[in-house]
């Protein structure tokens, strides 16, 4: 057995030594995180791919730059999220977001015109206004080029028609593009970028996003991989593509979890880590650790030690 260990505070700490502490202090969350951080320095060493998967409601925060930094260092291989994701990301290159609070009055917002998502603020012109007039334009170069793509496929297209706005290298999207890093979304629908793709396919019945052809790819990926492991910040959709196909390969050999829900409700967001392997989803030898907490506050911590 390992003692418990104090922390030992000091003047300009670092994040890696005060993460290190935390492994060793015992602590509830804490342990956890410091387990975490260990897990996914020895996931990005040996596993040959690793999978990165996360909401879109943390992509209005800043800590979007946490995943784009990781996205732009290259430390994941796949990406797998929601439609929301997109819609934050390239919003957020045109036109600003502002802090909120959760007491906010969402009848005076509703009339002001300002969308509240938890304690941010987004004016409606600064999303789903914005969205409309700069997509439509990118979608019918994108469909000039080809007219059936996968999700995969005009995400990357998206990063390359975005390369010259100003504010692109704050973009995941971009990113991902410029370091061949596929992302998946197989929600395309649920959100201000898929109803664009909908509108414009209301105008032109030839154009087709082919989901499919994502689950052909990933099932390659998987297929060719001998180690796996993942980060999965969140639960829903993202999270569970990632396990379910990981299961076809006996499993994940490394994963990270960062999740607020509850497991009483049988939810998948709720479902720790542990039940994953009941499924064969995760190894049964694997690494991995469930952190309960805010990933707006933990994943900075991971991140500012593995990068």
């Amino acid at each position: 057995m390992r003692k418990v260990k104090d922390f030992k505070l000091k003047k300009n700490i670092t994040t890696k030594e005060l993460v290190d502490q935390m492994y060793e202090a015992g602590g509830f969350v804490a342990k956890k995180v410091g387990v975490g951080a260990k897990i996914l320095k020895k996931m990005i060493k040996d596993a040959d791919v690793n999978f990165l998967s996360f909401p879109a409601d943390i992509i209005s925060t800043g800590t979007r730059g946490v995943i784009k930094e990781m996205v732009k260092r290259k430390m994941f291989d796949v990406i797998i999220t929601t439609c929301g994701t997109l819609d934050h990301d390239l919003a957020r290159i045109w036109r600003d977001y502002y802090h909120g609070s959760f007491l906010a009055d969402d009848k005076e917002l509703h009339k002001e015109h300002i969308y509240r998502l938890g304690n941010i603020f987004i004016p409606n012109a600064n999303y789903g206004d914005i969205i409309e007039e700069k997509l439509q334009p990118i979608i019918q170069e994108i469909y000039e080029e080809k007219k059936v793509l996968s999700t995969r496929e005009f995400i990357e297209m998206l990063g390359k028609k975005i390369k010259n706005e100003k504010k692109a290298k704050d973009s995941i999207i971009y990113w991902a593009w410029k370091k061949k890093i596929p992302i998946y979304v197989p929600g395309i629908t649920d959100g201000a970028v898929g109803s664009q793709l909908w509108t414009f396919k209301e105008m032109h019945r030839d154009f087709i996003i082919d989901v499919l052809e994502d689950e052909h790819e990933l099932a390659n990926i998987i297929w060719n991989a001998k180690k796996s492991g993942a980060l999965m910040i969140g639960g829903g959709i993202s999270k569970h593509h990632v396990i379910w196909w990981n299961q076809f390969k006996g499993g994940l050999d490394y994963a990270v979890y960062i999740t607020t829900a509850p497991e009483w409700d049988g939810s998948l967001s709720g479902a720790r880590l542990r039940e994953a392997v009941s499924w064969g989803k995760v190894k049964e030898n694997a690494k991995y650790v469930t952190i309960e907490g805010d990933a707006t506050v933990i994943l900075p911590l991971l991140a500012s030690v593995i990068i």
